[in-house]
This record gives C-alpha cells, structure tokens and sequence, in this order.
C-alpha cells in the first residue's frame, strides 16, 4: 500500500511563492511547489538547479522562487545555484555536485543521471509539462483526416499530457493509438527510442519542434506517413525521410568495414550512453578473429577527433545509434553502431 504525501497548504498558499512564479510563463509548469516541499523536507541548504537550453532564460527566476520560498523556516539559508545540463547529464554528476556541497539536485526535462554516481544525493526529476493551444491541434486535426483514420500520436515529454487529453478527444471520430515504448510515458518518443506500429495504421501525428525525435519513429515505421504539428507556430506539415538513402550509406559503411584490420571502439561516456557489456563482447568477437583494436572513451564523438588515429581503420560507438545513422557520412572511416558490425564480424 502507498501512501501519497500531500504539498502543505503553506507552500501552495504562499504569497511570495506565488508572486515569484507570475514572472514565468503560465503554460509552462515547473512543479515548483513540489519542489520546495521536497527541498523543505530533506532540510537542503544548498541546491544545484541544471536546466536545458529550452528553459534557461527562466532559470535564474526558478532559482529566486526556490531561494524565496525555502528560506522560510525549516530552509532558512536555503541558496540555490543554476548550472548547464550538458556536462551533468554524465556518471560525474555525483563528484561535481558533492565537492560543490550539494545537498540536493533539481534537474529540469531530459537530464539523465546514473543512479550509482548519483548515490547518497537526494534528487527531484522535474518534467515541465508545457500547455499548448489544445482547441487549435484538435481542429488541425480533424481538417485533415477523415473520419475513421487510424492515428498514432506521439510527442515529447512535455507534450504528453496534452496528447493524452486529446487523444480522449479523437477517440469518437478516430481510431487513436497513443503508443509506449518502456521506460518512456505512453505517447512519449526519443531520438533513438520509438515503439513500432501496426501496419494498419494510417498516420502518425507528432505534437512538438524540429525533426529529431520525429525521425526516430519515421526510422523504426518506414511505410506509415509522417505529420508534425508545431505547437509554437502551429504550422502542420507532413513530414519525409530518405529511408532508402539512409540504407545504402550504412550498408556502404558496413561493406567498407569488412576488409578493416585494425579497429577502434568508442564507449560513450555520457549518460548511460555507453554500455560496458557490449564493449566487451566486442573486444572478445576481435580478440577471437585476431583483429587488433583501441578502446577510446569519448563524451563527443567529432569526425576530426577520430582523424587522430590514423591507423584505425574502422570505428565502432557504443553510443547513441543516431550519430552514426544521421552522421556517418561526415566521418572519412566507417563509423558503425554495434549492432551493424555484427556483419563483418
């Protein structure tokens, strides 16, 4: 049995709290009054808040409503610091925080933290749902496909929720899908993690900007068109991917690394990105065929980084499959994803 703990009326009552928060946008959600009760509750003095890009202009307004609310009795010195995600989204996130004398950790959307250096490091994961326009992607929507179409929606972590409640919306008119792909939320898609789909699908709607996590589906459902409603400019288009290009650069790739003699293999530092498992078996695989090989450990994999070892004749990352699939091409020796280089080994 769970029992859930309630915010006290204290800090969602709060009049400074409140008028802090009037300076952020009211669409957006910070979950900040969630957050001063766990910071209240694990008596924090000190408090890291890093942020993505996408929030960063907020981030010192987050920082002052944590700082003005959590000073008040139980958290009287409370001082919270902004700090960039990109270097903290490693295995060092423990070290750097704890020589900074952290007592608690408050990332903001996609941060991602191995539990085992974030031991002994008390963390709140913040997921800032974003409110859209719902009435206008409702209408988008219904303009576009006939009754009875059978749609697959799909987004990013902050759109979910919009997606769930209007796929409740569709469901008298469609056949709406609002496909999981564990760990993600239902509905929720990543660059390199989307759930396949039936083949009777007829579409599938993305809610969100740009075409990176789009295409992460596209890849894994090649035969079903694409749609992509931006949120901000509210502009529906449908969307295209070269799959058959994409396909002859990577079985290009996999041919020109069969004749490798020498190899390198990258582990991803960042994140858990990098899994030593697999680096492993494939070290053992070349170590079995008498191929000799470097092991390079990298947070950023560049082309001109990999230019300094010449004598590699074929790199493999066990990293994020989508650098090799949307970058391979930039680098002058194949670039393979562990799973391609089953083939020429």
């Amino acid at each position: 049995r769970r029992a859930a703990q309630q915010i006290p009326e204290e800090i969602l009552g709060n009049v400074e709290l409140r008028e802090a928060a009037e300076a952020l946008p009211r669409n957006y959600n910070f979950e900040i009054p969630k957050t001063i009760w766990r910071i209240r509750q694990a008596q924090a003095k000190k408090v890291p808040f890093p942020v993505q890009h996408i929030i960063k202009i907020w981030s010192s307004l987050l920082r002052e409503a944590g700082e003005t609310s959590s000073c008040q009795r139980v958290q009287k010195g409370m001082r919270g610091e902004c700090v960039g995600s990109i270097g903290l989204s490693s295995p060092r996130v423990g070290t750097c925080q704890r020589k900074c004398g952290a007592h608690h950790h408050v990332p903001h959307p996609t941060s991602s933290f191995p539990i085992d250096a974030t031991q002994g490091l008390k963390m709140l994961y913040v997921f800032v749902d974003i409110k859209i326009d719902t009435s206008h992607f409702l209408e988008t929507i219904r303009f576009n496909f006939a009754a009875g179409a059978s749609l697959a929606l799909v987004s990013t972590i902050q759109f979910v929720s919009t997606v769930q409640a209007a796929s409740q919306e569709l469901r008298s008119q469609y056949k709406v899908c609002v496909p999981q792909c564990k760990p993600l939320s239902p509905g929720e898609i990543l660059g390199c993690t989307s759930p396949r789909l039936t083949q009777d699908t007829d579409a599938i709607v993305y809610l969100g900007d740009g075409r990176f996590h789009l295409e992460s589906i596209m890849i894994a459902n090649p035969g079903i068109p694409a749609y992509r409603y931006d949120p901000y400019s509210k502009v529906f288009s449908q969307e295209h991917y070269s799959h058959e290009r994409m396909r002859r650069a990577r079985q290009d790739a996999i041919c020109t690394a069969a004749s490798a003699r020498s190899w390198g293999l990258i582990l991803g530092t960042l994140g858990r990105q990098g899994s030593p498992g697999i680096l492993q078996h494939l070290e053992s695989r070349l170590r079995a065929l008498g191929r000799s090989f470097v092991r390079v450990l990298l947070s950023e994999i560049f082309p001109s980084k990999l230019q300094l070892f010449p004598d590699v004749d074929a790199w493999v990352q066990v990293a994020c499959p989508r650098l090799s699939i949307d970058w391979g091409e930039a680098f002058s020796k194949p670039l393979l994803t562990p799973y391609e280089v089953s083939t020429p080994l």
